[in-house]
């Protein structure tokens, strides 16, 4: 909710969040009637309510202001291309009514509204995570209301109030995009997470624990801890150039940002030299051990390092040296996997940890280490000209997505240039202990219901016993003598 709309903060907050379902719900009441182009529409004017520029910067500033998280420059170009994509991938889309017929096997899906979402999002991404969810949840004709966490909240309060004034425009309830009010509790959040029809968690682990014990049907995201494979078939500039790009955009906010860089042995210091005419900045043994010392509480990145630029980790770590000063990102020997060794899991900064090994085979192994011991479902990257290696890693890792020759921050989220849809939610499937394994897109906020006719007398078919069972009766049972029972 924004401004004026805002509840009194009272104690229960059951009553608190009923109340802002059952204004929710009204409100998707009457939008459920309303046709593809009327939603389609809505999906326009919220769209343009955080792209218009004025308004993407000062939500930019804001965001940036209260959460300390990131800069600003990057915010306002993710805010720009995450929904721009967003839009691209749902012109066109059906989303309302009959969505799909299909004569030959007769059936026909329709459209459904979820109802009510709600929607938690993280600190990193105030106002391009909250967008994104609102775009698809309005694409199905749901209403929601975002759980912000609490340092994004002005952001999207704000945010609020710009997509408000695009829906007067247009004449459609204010009350289909909703917030928690301020102070945001964790007592509210796992409220509104039992209240909702849908719930869709991104950011901590916590929140994405607490969607699924919810009792409400969840979608929850994995944690990130990207691991890069460059082996020795690579174009080494390319590879440096776009990891370095990588991993500096936004302050490495994104779950999607490099953490690891695995190099195969006979590249590796050329690569390094490639990462270092890129921005990065290697420090020495003794440093690393310093700002390991000086990053890391029980094993987790401080808070004061999180989502900062380098130079301002090197500071706040007692390092002075003039390179780690004008460094766009900060480079660590790895020398180790697991709780012992902070630099192999998610820093959520510009520090990448480096390793070497001595072949692809033992690069995929080490990068199965990393994931399993963090961010498991996620994803890989690959630089590479044996286009074949992408496959083997898909064949073996646990991961959701391997991306190859990009940079990993714009490519997993969806890119003009890749075919993924454009997302800020990654599935981590069964392995991160998601529901989902896609990137989190507008069919996720759909009841899909199917009509089924029956099939034409020519195409009805029921199979005999020997056409399932012939080949396995031939070669185990009846070779060996016995008759079947």
């Amino acid at each position: 909710m924004g401004g004026k709309d805002r509840l009194p903060i009272t104690s229960d907050a059951a009553a608190i969040v009923g109340a802002l379902v059952a204004r929710a719900r009204a409100a998707q009441s009457a939008f459920d009637a309303a046709t593809q182009d009327e939603v389609d529409e809505v999906v326009t004017a919220v769209g343009w309510a955080i792209v218009d520029p004025e308004h993407n910067r000062a939500l930019a500033e804001l965001s940036v202001r209260d959460t300390g998280l990131g800069n600003v420059a990057d915010k306002i170009a993710k805010n720009r291309r995450k929904t721009m994509g967003l839009l691209r991938d749902l012109a066109g889309a059906r989303s309302v009514g009959v969505i799909s017929k299909q004569p030959e096997s007769g059936l026909v899906e329709i459209a459904r509204a979820v109802g009510v979402v709600g929607a938690v999002t993280p600190s990193t991404n105030p106002a391009a995570t909250p967008a994104n969810n609102i775009i698809n949840a309005l694409k199905g004709r749901n209403a929601i209301i975002v759980a912000p966490s609490p340092k994004g909240a002005s952001t999207l309060s704000l945010l609020l109030t710009y997509i408000h004034t695009e829906m007067d425009r247009i004449g459609v309830p204010r009350d289909l995009v909703q917030q928690l009010p301020a102070p945001v509790t964790r007592e509210a959040t796992n409220e509104l997470m039992r209240q909702v029809d849908l719930v869709v968690a991104t950011g901590s682990q916590t929140n994405v624990r607490a969607a699924y014990s919810s009792g409400t049907p969840a979608i929850g995201v994995g944690a990130g801890n990207v691991a890069v494979i460059v082996d020795e078939t690579a174009d080494l500039a390319d590879a440096a150039d776009k990891i370095a790009r990588s991993k500096m955009f936004d302050n490495a906010t994104s779950c999607s940002s490099e953490n690891s860089v695995i190099a195969v042995a006979a590249i590796a210091e050329p690569l390094l030299a490639a990462l270092t005419a890129a921005g990065g900045a290697r420090l020495e043994a003794a440093e690393a051990r310093q700002l390991e010392r000086a990053m890391f509480v029980d094993g987790r990145p401080g808070s004061s390092f999180v989502a900062q630029g380098a130079p301002a980790i090197a500071l706040r770590a007692g390092l002075s040296r003039a390179s780690l000063l004008d460094a766009g990102f900060l480079i660590v020997e790895g020398t180790g996997v697991g709780p012992e060794h902070p630099f192999s899991g998610e820093k959520l900064s510009p520090v990448l940890t480096f390793y070497r090994v001595a072949d692809f085979a033992a690069a995929a192994a080490l990068a199965e280490r990393l994931l399993r011991h963090q961010g498991a479902g996620h994803s890989v990257g690959l630089h590479t000209r044996a286009e074949e290696r992408a496959v083997d890693l898909g064949l073996t890792l646990p991961v959701c997505r391997v991306i190859v020759n990009q940079a990993h921050c714009f490519a997993t989220g969806g890119s003009f240039d890749n075919a993924l849809p454009f997302s800020l939610s990654m599935g981590c499937g069964t392995w991160g202990r998601n529901s989902i394994s896609d990137n989190l897109n507008y069919r996720h906020f759909l009841n899909i219901t199917q009509v089924v006719r029956p099939l034409s007398a020519e195409r009805v078919h029921e199979p005999t016993e020997e056409e399932l069972f012939g080949s396995y009766l031939r070669k185990y049972v009846r070779s060996s003598g016995r008759k079947p029972r």
